[in-house]
């Protein structure tokens, strides 16, 4: 098995995809500010631990809207995993449409950097972040 499992919580787990080296990070059930920078904060870490530049961030089971922490990830977090080294990240849409109206205002307050593309399905964005 490529992937180890860094860090599992009830609404996180985050793994290291040695294969690929990258941080495969798998949010679950309802998110809130909390938990979002929690999980943030996490991934943070573990991305300097691993010193790895990529993420596929999987938002697959996120069953709530969190959009009370869209700003604090677009213009704090995203610029703090960016100084840390990341520069891809692969964001697979929830099902929930509240859940991906955060996403896609997460993403207003995000700046250029790092580069982060959109999609529906893990195969889709696996087959991106490989290739980037």
């Amino acid at each position: 098995m490529s992937s180890q499992i860094l860090l599992e919580a009830p609404h996180i787990t985050i793994s290291y995809d040695h294969l690929n080296e990258w941080l495969l990070v798998d949010w679950h059930g309802n998110q809130d500010l909390a938990s979002v920078q929690h999980g943030g904060e996490e991934m943070l870490r573990l991305l300097q631990l691993q010193r790895c530049h990529k993420v596929l961030n999987d938002n697959t089971r996120v069953t709530s809207m969190w959009s009370e922490a869209a700003e604090w990830a677009g213009k704090d977090w995203f610029p703090a995993m960016t100084a840390a080294g990341l520069q891809y990240f692969a964001w697979i849409y929830s099902p929930n449409l509240y859940s991906r109206l955060s996403t896609d205002l997460t993403l207003q307050f995000t700046g250029g950097q790092p580069v982060v593309a959109t999609f529906d399905d893990i195969d889709t964005a696996k087959a991106w972040l490989a290739q980037v």
